[in-house]
């Protein structure tokens, strides 16, 4: 972690910090409030392409983007890994003294919204919400936000066209003016990642956005097949002036949808709805059953 001391002090809002002001992490305290989070996040759909970061490179990342949005609003484009909750999480629990002003989560997760609203319900975190969102539809928020975070799908099937639709709802989410962040795929050995990458900054520099900075290969995750793959974290930012061509508008193309999800799967699903409330942090019914003591045991 980029700051790591033991000692904590009182803070401040997130408006009022200057960064010249911030302290030093205190990395125990970090790792235990992500794996609060970690405990209350559902499991993954890989159908869906949702695969998790593992829990070190999460602590990283929530700090990294704390810094990144202090003071802003921040949409969360989708969102299985939970960082918008260990972000908000971290200055709630004054682990951080800078982060957010504001963070919305939109996801077509019913499960997703479901959690980071009763975590934040439970840990009484005000600036952290979540709304029912499918990326196919048009991106209508009620106040634009002053920067966007995704960790789309990451479109080894489909030329990164399904990680530039993710990146688009983030831009429409900002007006078109403000700044992003994209996790995507980053391997020095394998052609796809590559062409995923000159996709997104190409689709970035014909919506008005350009490459301000890059992280290389900060993340790893719970993927059997490639275990060793890694991701990047590539920031956007409007160039001054830039506004958007179009309103939003529901994606219907079916070349933007051929192989959304991975190799012959487009999308299907609107939202991914709970069947029942679940608390992520015990073992479901489901996962076991009791085989109890006989009454004749001496």
């Amino acid at each position: 972690m980029a700051r790591v001391d033991t000692k904590l002090s009182s803070t401040a809002p997130p408006t009022t910090v200057p960064s010249t002001e911030r302290r030093r992490v205190d990395l125990r305290k970090a790792i235990n409030a992500v794996s609060d989070v970690v405990q209350n996040r559902p499991r993954p759909l890989r159908i869906f392409d949702q695969i998790h970061m593992k829990t070190g490179d999460m602590v990283l990342q929530s700090e990294m983007i704390a810094d990144w949005a202090d003071g802003k609003r921040l949409a969360f484009i989708g969102d299985g890994d939970a960082i918008s909750v260990c972000v908000a999480y971290l200055r709630a629990r004054e682990v951080l003294n800078f982060g957010p002003l504001h963070i919305t989560v939109f996801d077509f997760d019913e499960r997703t919204v479901e959690a980071v609203k009763n975590f934040a319900d439970r840990e009484r975190i005000a600036n952290l919400d979540a709304r029912l969102y499918n990326v196919l539809d048009p991106m209508e928020p009620d106040k634009l936000f002053d920067c966007f975070y995704t960790n789309p799908p990451w479109g080894a099937s489909n030329n990164g066209e399904s990680v530039n639709v993710f990146v688009e709802r983030g831009m429409e989410a900002t007006g078109h003016v403000g700044e992003g962040v994209v996790v995507i795929a980053d391997d020095d050995e394998l052609e796809w990642p590559k062409r995923v990458l000159a996709s997104v900054q190409g689709f970035a520099a014909r919506h008005g956005f350009y490459v301000s900075r890059m992280q290389r290969k900060l993340h790893e995750y719970h993927l059997d097949d490639a275990p060793d793959l890694k991701s990047c974290n590539l920031y956007l930012t409007a160039l001054p002036g830039n506004r958007a061509a179009a309103p939003s508008a529901a994606i219907t193309d079916t070349l933007r949808l051929e192989n959304f999800y991975g190799l012959s799967q487009r999308p299907t699903v609107r939202y991914v709805r709970a069947k029942r409330r679940l608390d992520y942090g015990v073992a479901h019914e489901d996962e076991y059953e009791l085989e109890l003591l006989s009454h004749d045991r001496e």
